[in-house]
């Protein structure tokens, strides 16, 4: 397959930005280029956090901490963990052999993990990066692609600590858990989130 290689934006500052190459083809390449970046741009603020949206890629909605994107015939579903990230909870994730990609990484000072793994003639993405993880059902010619969209996505997720402290103090976060269920990355999880995105093609 023939490689393409593409100008991307990859660090923001005040002054301007950081320009570089970045072979799209490659999975690690996008990830440890773009992830090892500090990325101050954002435009979506939720409750206690906020990220970019890049170009290509358009906000849905949002319930609770489940923000809904979409870009180019593919849904993303991104979770922010609010409450791992302030008590600094560890990511438990070990490396498979038996699936399309896996891999566990720190970056930026940042520990994350990107699965990809067959289901149908699909394949399912869940990319967790500081604390937020997206997870995406999508055909293999466009993992490339989401995969960058998702690592620009994840490198600029911010969080806002009085705002989180606040509504734990609230008992916000109190019987939410229902909520993690799509977003889960564990195996006996994915085919309540195959359920979910049947669902929202099929409009039933």
């Amino acid at each position: 397959m023939k490689k393409i290689v593409v100008l991307l934006l990859v660090a923001f500052s005040i002054t301007g930005c950081t320009i570089v190459r970045i072979d799209t083809d490659n999975i690690d390449n996008t990830i440890n280029v773009i992830l090892s970046k500090n990325n101050e741009l954002y435009n979506r603020v939720g409750k206690g956090y906020k990220y970019y949206v890049p170009r290509g890629v358009n906000y849905i909605d949002t319930v609770e901490f489940n923000d809904k994107l979409y870009s180019n015939g593919n849904y993303y579903y991104l979770y922010i963990d609010a409450i791992s990230y302030f008590y600094n909870k560890d990511i438990d994730y070990e490396e498979k052999d038996d699936v399309y990609y896996s891999r566990k990484f720190n970056l930026n000072d940042k520990n994350g993990y990107l699965e990809i793994k067959q289901v149908g003639g699909k394949y399912l993405i869940n990319f967790f990066y500081n604390y937020a993880r997206i997870q995406t059902l999508v055909n293999e010619d466009e993992i490339n692609s989401v995969i960058l969209n998702s690592s620009y996505i994840l490198s600029t997720v911010k969080f806002n600590n009085p705002v989180i402290k606040l509504m734990l103090d609230d008992e916000f976060f109190t019987n939410k858990e229902e909520n993690y269920d799509i977003f889960e990355s564990k195996d006996e999880s994915n085919d309540n989130f195959l359920e979910y995105v049947d669902d929202e093609q099929t409009g039933s």
